[in-house]
């Protein structure tokens, strides 16, 4: 064809994928863990050990790197592997600025073993460009580190103007991009260098698969270095949960978009609900950042929000304990929706409000869901 495929459509015949040879729809598992050197020693296949060169993986990632519309791709064990193999390629006394509200585990790993062997961390309130701008230090600080939107109180950070500071700065832009999902937000188009996925979440989709993803906006050194990492670290995704992977990246615009337009529904009918204070959700109008996600986001805001009840943390748990419809389950970018009180999860020292639930809105019809919700924060009220 001569006009270009829109990523819908990428998406959804895996980047156009015929077997040629048996002329099937779904790439093949290749399981091989080993492959056979040609005679004059040489490797002309480009494949020599499956803990980095099996061929599964080509698949997912390129259909990643299109959609994200980057240089290269790869996929990774897990969310968290793919996180620190961007830390890894760092060198000791190099300065680091991450975000305040990221991912709990990562920001425990951060602040513990990344400072450990030497990175110097600083965190910061990274929707605010000017204390962004303060923390960075021209020619050391070497990676800027923002979620966006940012997990669980989905704050909005302006990718575009964290990537003029960054790059004035001599650093690099890294991107945590797993909520926005490309359905939502392409960092790359607004200056970052990398992406990275928790693909267990929105990209598969169907939480029976653990698994990472990073994207580069060019091939450079501190790419080589990731890719180094992953051969050499052994933080490798397994043939059988890469090619689900990309079973779940098929659907991903229609399971996405409906967890967005779901998760909208859900936030304009709580809004006014007695028994909360607040509803986080970028797709409010009156959300704190809304106008910088409506700019950097498209078709959609997102499935995830999260909600404060009024009577503090004791509202907040009696409340999860009453759903009917939605699983009391950590995790979230699945078809199911999950429920989670986080300030139980992360623990001393962790920003999150302890009133605080966070829905990860699935597929289910959002009335349904609605209706679950309200007579969970009744029967909580009447604790």
């Amino acid at each position: 064809m001569k006009n270009k495929l829109s990523p819908e459509t990428l998406a959804a015949q895996a980047m156009g994928f015929v077997d040629p040879e048996t002329k099937g729809l779904t790439p093949p598992v290749h399981t091989s863990t080993t492959y056979i050197r040609d005679p004059d020693n040489q490797y002309r296949s480009g494949l020599i050990y499956s803990r980095d060169d099996n061929p599964t993986y080509k698949y997912v990632e390129d259909l990643l790197c299109e959609l994200e519309g980057g240089a290269d791709a790869m996929v990774l064990a897990s969310g968290m592997a793919a996180a620190t193999c961007v830390f890894m390629a760092l060198s000791p006394g190099d300065h680091v600025v991450a975000s305040k509200v990221m991912y709990w585990s990562l920001r425990n790993w951060l602040d513990q073993t990344a400072r450990r062997w030497g990175i110097d961390v600083t965190f910061v309130n990274a929707d605010q460009p000017d204390e962004l701008r303060d923390a960075v230090i021209k020619d050391k600080t070497k990676l800027v580190w923002l979620e966006t939107p940012a997990n669980p109180m989905w704050s909005i950070t302006d990718i575009a103007e964290t990537a003029t500071i960054a790059h004035a700065a001599g650093a690099q832009l890294a991107v945590d991009s797993t909520v926005a999902t490309p359905v939502h937000t392409c960092p790359i188009s607004f200056g970052a260098d990398i992406v990275m996925h928790s693909a267990t979440k929105y990209l598969n989709g169907h939480s029976d698969v653990i698994a990472g993803a990073l994207v580069c906006a060019r091939k450079d050194t501190f790419w080589d270095r990731m890719c180094q990492n992953r051969a050499q670290m052994g933080g490798v995704l397994g043939p059988f949960e890469a090619t689900q992977l990309l079973r779940g990246m098929r659907t991903l615009f229609l399971r996405v978009r409906q967890s967005s337009q779901s998760a909208l529904q859900i936030a304009q009918a709580l809004a006014s609900h007695n028994a909360i204070s607040e509803v986080l959700y970028p797709g409010l109008p009156d959300f704190p950042g809304h106008e910088i996600a409506a700019k950097q986001m498209t078709d959609g805001f997102g499935g995830m929000l999260s909600i404060r009840l009024k009577n503090g943390e004791a509202a907040a748990i009696a409340t999860a304990a009453n759903v009917q419809l939605w699983h009391r389950a950590t995790s979230l970018g699945g078809v199911e929706s999950l429920l989670e009180h986080r300030g139980s999860i992360e623990g001393a020292g962790s920003p999150v409000p302890l009133d605080l639930l966070r829905l990860s809105t699935g597929i289910e019809d959002p009335q349904d869901l609605i209706s679950d919700l309200n007579d969970a924060l009744n029967r909580a009220s009447d604790i």
